[in-house]
């Protein structure tokens, strides 16, 4: 028994290091293009002084800013088992704050879940964002019951995702078939999303609409 206990835990250790290793491959590989963009962006600016130049540098600091602070999360959610704040949290108000924020239409009706505000903040703006960059418009966001259940859909009416692929875009980094490098992919967005769902005991995934799009869905066991 104790045999059987050490290699679980070493075998845990072990996959925790290689997905470590990987993300910090994955990490390195895109912290490549905001840099080079920004290296060219200050050799300009320091030869023209263009206003739109200095723009530029602005747009590539918030991305470097973006992927590191979303690195260091995942980071940290993967050596934690439960949440640091446990609290009954109205999704609703924070799905319709964060539609404000971001330009989505928002309906639904209010419902309770317990958890981190703050986690669940950063998941409802990671699915808008993801449904922003990769989708097109227009975007919409839904809460509502569902029995025992409090759902959160976000959806948008672009190309969608190819078949087969609606499981691994919620991989680090994934980039899509057909994609190009220049294009990006879709970096720790939804991956942050899958990790935060699971530290809620919350299930996500993707659908394909009818009338086309794409919508994630994510389901909360509902506050008692």
């Amino acid at each position: 028994a104790v045999a059987q206990t050490f290699n679980k835990a070493a075998s845990q250790i072990e996959s925790m290091m290689e997905a470590h290793r990987s993300l910090l491959a994955n990490a390195s590989h895109e912290l490549r293009s905001p840099l080079a963009r920004l290296r060219m962006a200050i050799d300009l600016y320091q030869e023209t002084g263009n206003e739109n130049t200095r723009d530029e540098i602005v747009r590539n600091l918030a991305e470097l800013d973006e992927l590191v602070e979303e690195i260091l999360l995942a980071s940290r959610l993967d050596h934690v088992e439960g949440l640091e704040r446990r609290e009954p949290v109205d999704l609703l108000a924070i799905v319709a704050e964060e539609g404000v924020r971001a330009g989505v239409a928002v309906e639904g009706e209010a419902a309770t879940v317990i958890g981190d505000p703050r986690l669940l903040l950063r998941l409802t703006r990671n699915l808008m964002q993801n449904a922003l960059r990769h989708g097109a418009p227009p975007v919409e966001a839904r809460v509502e019951r569902a029995g025992n259940k409090v759902r959160l859909s976000v959806r948008d009416h672009g190309a969608g995702i190819p078949d087969g692929e609606g499981e691994r875009v919620f991989e680090a980094f994934y980039r899509p078939s057909g994609r190009s490098e220049s294009a990006g992919g879709w970096g720790l967005g939804l991956s942050l999303v899958s990790q935060i769902a699971r530290h809620h005991g919350a299930t996500v995934r993707h659908e394909r609409p009818e009338d086309g799009g794409a919508r994630f869905v994510v389901e909360f066991p509902a506050a008692a």
